[in-house]
């Protein structure tokens, strides 16, 4: 690997970010320090946590860094799922790609901890 931008998971971390910026831009304007504020923060640390711990010298920091943007997938999830009942979301797709965003990012995290005990 030769940085962060070379990962799929990243990639597909900075898409789902540009997602969000298009879903939460039909958002009330009484949620923009809401909601729309919350779940932009926790899209844009999904893909920042992947840089950050690409960055560092070992992989064992990677591996919680990946952790901590795993975490965030799963705060993005929750507000995602308030969103959606309170009426705000209507297309479904982003839980999808939010799954397959979520299971790429397992599956970096066994293979980066496999390299790391051998």
């Amino acid at each position: 690997m030769k940085t962060h931008k070379d990962l799929d998971v990243w990639k597909d971390g900075i898409e789902l970010v540009k997602l969000i910026y298009n879903l939460t831009s039909s958002f009330p304007k009484e949620e923009m320090y809401g909601l729309t504020s919350q779940i932009r923060r926790s899209g844009v640390s999904i893909p920042s946590n992947i840089a950050e711990g690409a960055a560092r010298k070992n992989k064992k920091e990677f591996v919680q860094f990946l952790y901590i943007a795993l975490g965030s997938i799963a705060e993005l999830e929750t507000q995602l799922i308030i969103s959606k009942e309170l009426g705000y979301i209507q297309d479904l797709k982003i839980f999808d790609d939010l799954e397959r965003l979520k299971a790429k990012l397992l599956g970096l995290i066994r293979y980066v901890k496999v390299r790391r005990e051998t």
